[in-house]
């Protein structure tokens, strides 16, 4: 077990944060019926939309400076952790570049090594969006942490993704072919290069470009990373039936609107929306 100091530490400080306004929680309630499938969640959001979360720049950079009353931790010398602004689960947070970086760029070894640093004290669900295609709100780089205890479910479509990475995965599924996925080492040993090297490995399977040769993937992705596993999946646009899909989607999580086709999702499941947006 994990010690995970930085998850009690995160939600201490978004008591704070919360009481002072620094954080604002979005008001959502999980739909609960018998119709739904088990491989996804829905939350209705029953607040507005921070007007902050619709727009992708140009605009003020959030994270130069950072609001200090969001801070968790310095992590490296590079990368910070601090609270989401607008979670929809207290303690969710964000691995930040202390000087710009793009989203849209490279990642590099030091940003998994600033992962692996949290990672080895709290773990959950980690997940990135590359652009504004793919369901970042930010242009400045940034990764998206979703604590989880050792036993909860990381996330719905968790055994999707397992049976994937075992060749179990029914050839039915509409979108597993833009899915690249590598076991991670479970080693004491394991570092930062680990994931450096799989991160590079699912970039040349996917074909999204050389690292080095060319200064940006030339297809927006997503990636999600769990204890067991780091998925790469590409695609082409960020939203599909009134649904704003970033990587959470792929893990089974959809945030419904008054704009959602909530009907679609429930009678057909998540692969109809996502295949959309592949």
């Amino acid at each position: 077990m994990k010690s995970e100091s930085l998850w009690s530490k995160a939600l201490e400080i978004s008591r704070k944060a919360v009481n002072s306004g620094a954080v604002i929680p979005l008001n959502t309630i999980k739909y609960e019926s018998s119709e739904l499938c088990c491989d996804f969640e829905l939350r209705l959001l029953k607040s507005p939309l921070p007007k902050y979360l619709r727009e992708y720049g140009p605009k003020r950079n959030p994270f130069i400076p950072w609001d200090t009353r969001l801070e968790i931790q310095q992590i490296n010398d590079n990368h910070t952790l601090i609270l989401n602004k607008y979670p929809v689960q207290i303690g969710h947070m964000l691995l930040i570049t202390n000087s710009w970086k793009p989203q849209n760029g490279w990642l590099t070894e030091n940003d998994f090594e600033a992962i692996l640093n949290v990672d080895n004290d709290t773990s959950g669900l980690w997940f990135f969006n590359s652009s504004k295609a793919s369901g970042a709100s930010q242009p400045h780089r940034h990764f998206q942490l979703l604590p989880r205890h050792y036993n909860e479910s990381i996330c719905p479509r968790y055994n999707w993704f397992c049976s994937l990475l075992n060749n179990e995965l029914d050839t039915n599924s509409e979108i597993s072919h833009c899915v690249s996925i590598r076991v991670r080492n479970k080693n004491k040993d394991s570092s930062s290069n680990d994931l450096f090297n799989s991160y590079k490995s699912m970039v040349n399977e996917m074909n999204i470009g050389e690292i080095g040769l060319i200064n940006k993937p030339s297809k927006p992705y997503n990636l999600l990373i769990t204890s067991k596993w780091i998925a790469l999946i590409t695609r082409k646009t960020d939203s599909s039936n009134g649904f704003s899909i970033n990587a959470l989607g792929f893990a089974g999580y959809f945030l419904g609107t008054k704009r959602s086709d909530i009907d679609t999702l429930i009678k057909f499941g998540p692969e109809r929306i996502l295949k959309d947006v592949i």
